[in-house]
């Protein structure tokens, strides 16, 4: 562990002291480390041999508190009795940390930021993967942690970072592993558990206990219902709760928290008719594939922008996600990229003519970028395959196709003589 040094009171009351960005490093190196006076005597000491002591920046340090060599604290920050703060770690102006408060790693607090007992902020990513690389967790304006809270830094596989924006709020027993982005405005209800991975964006309010797999993004303004199990992307703009067993569904639009959002009866009104066309249950009935259903809303005249951005994200997933997930296809380990098959985007057609049939199974090939099918030709007896024709030709059989657009192939078979 690096030097540390134990703070005492400058000005103020009398269980805190007064620090600025380099007061740590320089007590720890400098001949005042030494000769602190007791707590009662701070107040009167002649700080003659330290006159930087007067003219840096103020902050309150509780004497018990840890701050190592490195750490850089802002203006008015706060800390408590038995918090400790890591060498690598920034507190930005105002920074308020109750008492048994552990930060670590390279982590920065922007302003504002207030982080209570026994949270812990920082550690090493819970990742098999991590292996010691320097990595970052980066935390915006005036975010609020309760008791117990967890956030981990990036992993090097990961891009390196995990980035809160501001203004968001993290009740008891939240945890926030590693990679994950979190936008602002966001509320996660005690005990919300992310995976890695996850992309919240803004305004998205999370009830308790409820647990996201990793890779999976939560579009701006949606609702999470307490308890429920997120395991694929969820829209904007939507309430999500637990269904039957251990399915979630979509259940309606955000409507109240769109309102205290400042969003317009209109823009309201457009989302809630786009929520019938999409996931009623008249239209999940209607035998319209979802894919279609998203088209049909982007190929009106004119299309509200916040539906647009709804049906967007929508076919962003159905594209090129898996299991419903976009970001499964940003991952860059090749391990995992090589255990699954892409998403169907394109249709293939074959056609038969003659007397003959053709069957089509997937490729297990991972060196392609869209999907691969073997077609196998049979001929009916006293006839005779005699090649593709359309988006295969040749006479090769079994024959493999790449679709990487809408194709199709027609199987020739003539009589035999």
């Amino acid at each position: 562990m690096s030097p540390t040094a134990q703070i005492v009171l400058l000005k103020g009351a009398p269980t805190a002291a007064t620090l600025s960005p380099a007061i740590p490093a320089q007590l720890a190196s400098s001949d005042c480390a030494g000769a602190i006076p007791p707590l009662r005597e701070a107040r009167d000491h002649d700080w003659t041999g330290c006159p930087w002591i007067g003219t840096l920046p103020p902050a309150m340090i509780h004497p018990n508190a840890i701050v190592e060599k490195g750490a850089h604290l802002g203006r008015g920050v706060q800390l408590g009795p038995y918090c400790v703060v890591g060498p690598n770690v920034v507190l930005g102006d105002g920074c308020r940390l109750h008492h048994h408060v552990s930060i670590d790693g390279h982590t920065t607090l922007g302003e504002g930021c207030e982080v209570f007992p026994q949270a812990v902020l920082g550690m090493p990513p819970q990742d098999l993967k991590f292996a010691g690389e320097r990595t970052t967790l980066e935390i915006g304006k005036f975010n609020i942690f309760r008791e117990m809270v967890t956030a981990h830094p990036g992993t090097g596989n990961g891009g390196g970072v995990t980035r809160i924006g501001d203004r968001n709020l993290f009740l008891i027993g939240a945890h926030i592993a590693h990679d994950c982005h979190i936008g602002n405005h966001c509320i996660f209800a005690n005990y919300v558990q992310l995976a890695g991975h996850v992309h919240v964006e803004d305004h998205v309010n999370m009830g308790g206990h409820s647990a996201v797999h990793h890779f999976v993004t939560i579009g701006k303004h949606a609702f999470i219902g307490g308890m429920t199990r997120v395991a694929a992307d969820v829209p904007p703009f939507v309430i999500l709760v637990a269904a039957r067993g251990t399915r979630s569904e979509v259940r309606m639009i955000n409507g109240v928290g769109l309102q205290r959002s400042g969003y317009s009866n209109e823009d309201i009104a457009a989302l809630k008719d786009a929520f019938l066309k999409l996931f009623s249950r008249r239209a999940r009935s209607s035998g319209v594939a979802m894919r279609d259903r998203v088209q049909a809303i982007l190929d009106a005249p004119t299309v509200n922008s916040h539906v647009q951005y709804l049906c967007e994200c929508l076919m962003r997933s159905f594209a090129h996600g898996r299991n419903g997930r976009y970001l499964e296809s940003l991952r860059a380990d090749r391990v995992h990229r090589n255990s699954w098959t892409l998403q169907n985007q394109y249709k293939l057609v074959v056609n038969v003519v003659g007397r003959g049939s053709v069957r089509q199974t997937a490729n297990p090939a991972r060196d392609h970028a869209h999907e691969v099918f073997e077609l196998i030709a049979q001929a009916d007896p006293g006839w005779a395959f005699t090649g593709w024709d359309g988006g295969l030709t040749g006479r090769t059989n079994p024959a493999t196709i790449v679709l990487d657009r809408n194709k199709t192939v027609d199987a020739m078979f003539s009589q035999q003589s």
